[in-house]
């Protein structure tokens, strides 16, 4: 009954017990055949203990630390870093599943992307994520200066007026049929009229009285 794997060690062991079985034999030791029987109980022993499954192991737990635990830092500084850098309520909506809802990526085009349980209650649009004073993004005092320098002092361009990049100044009149338009011509009037009347380096102007 031994074992497939076992029986290469079996063939060894019962061969070199039948060898010495043999001297014994040889010599008329053991007429009673008790050395034959003790050389058996032997090769039963060795295969029983090889067929033994191995020791559990069991793990031992480390012992309690002598040292006490740090205090960790608190106050209203540590407060407020954990409440600019907590997570948000449009975020945990993002990250939670319904069980046995389908997605809307059944056919895997989008693998690995999932809005979660946002816009699946009430009317199953998206709500806008509230702006909580909390979490928002603040600006430090020196870039608040520099932006309201550079709108203060920034020159004319389309991406600050909003201006299209395509607009031409070529424009079709039904007299004359092309003709070249300076889109700026208005407001150049405008600032010609404020530099006149509201220049820091204009005087004060003389009015009649019989006017």
């Amino acid at each position: 009954d031994t074992p497939p794997d076992l029986r290469r060690k079996a063939a060894r062991l019962v061969a070199a017990k039948s060898v010495l079985a043999a001297r014994v034999d040889a010599c008329h030791e053991s007429t009673d055949g008790a050395i034959g029987r003790s050389l058996r109980e032997e090769i039963e022993k060795k295969l029983d203990k090889l067929q033994e499954p191995p020791p559990v192991k069991f793990i031992k737990p480390l012992p309690k630390p002598i040292d006490p635990g740090r205090k960790k830092r608190g106050g209203k500084r540590v407060r407020k870093m954990k409440e600019r850098y907590a997570i948000t309520e449009f975020r945990k909506h993002a990250n939670r599943m319904n069980f046995a809802d389908i997605e809307s990526d059944a056919y895997q085009e989008d693998l690995g992307y999932s809005r979660g349980t946002i816009g699946k209650a009430g009317t199953g649009r998206i709500r806008l994520p509230q702006i909580d004073e909390k979490t928002k993004v603040r600006i430090s005092k020196t870039l608040q200066k520099n932006l309201q320098k550079q709108q203060q002092w920034g020159g004319s361009t389309t991406v600050k007026k909003q201006v299209s990049g395509t607009a031409s100044s070529v424009a079709f009149t039904p007299l004359q049929g092309l003709e070249i338009v300076n889109p700026q011509a208005a407001e150049k009037k405008v600032n010609e009229a404020n530099a006149k009347y509201f220049s820091n380096t204009s005087g004060f102007l003389k009015v009649n009285k019989n006017s």
